[in-house]
């Protein structure tokens, strides 16, 4: 259990597009470099697997949500760079909204006490 603890925690199901979204709107990534950006920002407490970000990144780029050009990455190696499109913004505006809205009625249900009810 301890070591598991010691962990970073993993991602809500649902949530990778949303964070892999948010990633690409602070500047374009190649794909590992979205993963960095993910741990980065979380604080190294997110672990995203990279057999579950790759996939997003196929499915939110065929859904036109951000669009990759190929380049060449800090080590000189041939890496697809992704970046937010104007769908992909909107995407996230609506995402992240309804994020805030489940994360205020959870919230709300987790702190309810009995005699409230």
């Amino acid at each position: 259990m301890a070591q598991k603890q010691d962990q970073g925690m993993e991602l809500l199901q649902g949530t990778l597009d949303m964070l892999v979204l948010k990633a690409v709107s602070l500047g374009p990534l190649h794909g590992y470099g979205v993963l960095l950006r993910i741990q980065q920002i979380s604080g190294n407490r997110l672990e995203v697997p990279q057999g579950s970000l790759y996939p997003a990144l196929y499915r939110l780029e065929h859904e036109g949500w951000i669009a990759g050009d190929w380049g060449q990455s800090e080590n000189n190696r041939r890496a697809r760079f992704y970046r937010l499109t104007t769908a992909g913004r909107r995407r996230l505006d609506a995402e992240t909204r309804k994020w805030h809205e489940m994360a205020d009625v959870i919230g709300a249900i987790l702190s309810t006490a009995a005699e409230e009810i």
